[in-house]
């Protein structure tokens, strides 16, 4: 999707694994994400100040979760040759006292929550639903969520 700032970088593709994330100047958050050939928007809600123009941060962290989740169970489903005929992935994302985690290893301050309803249709029974709900923590993107995660930041200069 170009932007009004467009310029030579964008006939760039990113190389697999790599994202990059631009600001558009369009507005006080407009961001545009590269992934390969793909593009994208981020942005946030118009009553914070952004112009709604696409999803924010925390909803593109609850897009990749739901994602990876519902092609986890897809994948495991069709190996298995379980009936399993569509996947639905509600997630919703708030901060909680950790003293209200019974078994969280945090107890103070406050935690995130990730909300994670799992919709399975299908003609499944019990037990390959209790499969599939085991598979769902299986996914890549929960187990990254759920590690240590090591962040490492440096500038390059612009020019």
């Amino acid at each position: 999707m170009p932007t009004e700032q467009s310029d030579s970088r964008d006939a760039e593709h990113t190389a697999p694994g790599t994202v990059v994330v631009r600001e558009t100047r369009r507005g006080q958050f407009q961001q545009e994400i590269i992934s390969g050939a793909h593009r994208l928007l981020a942005d946030e809600p118009v009553n914070v100040g952004g112009l709604g123009s696409g999803p924010g941060p925390y909803d593109l962290l609850l897009a990749a979760l739901g994602a990876c989740t519902s092609m986890t169970l897809r994948l495991y489903a069709d190996r298995k040759k379980l009936p399993l005929l569509r996947t639905q992935v509600r997630l919703r994302h708030s901060r909680i006292y950790a003293s209200d985690c019974a078994e969280c290893e945090t107890k103070e301050g406050m935690l995130d929550r990730i909300e994670r309803v799992i919709t399975l249709e299908g003609d499944l029974d019990a037990e390959q639903r209790a499969r599939l709900m085991e598979i769902a923590d299986k996914c890549p993107v929960h187990r990254t969520l759920k590690s240590e995660i090591d962040i490492r930041t440096v500038e390059q200069r612009a020019g």
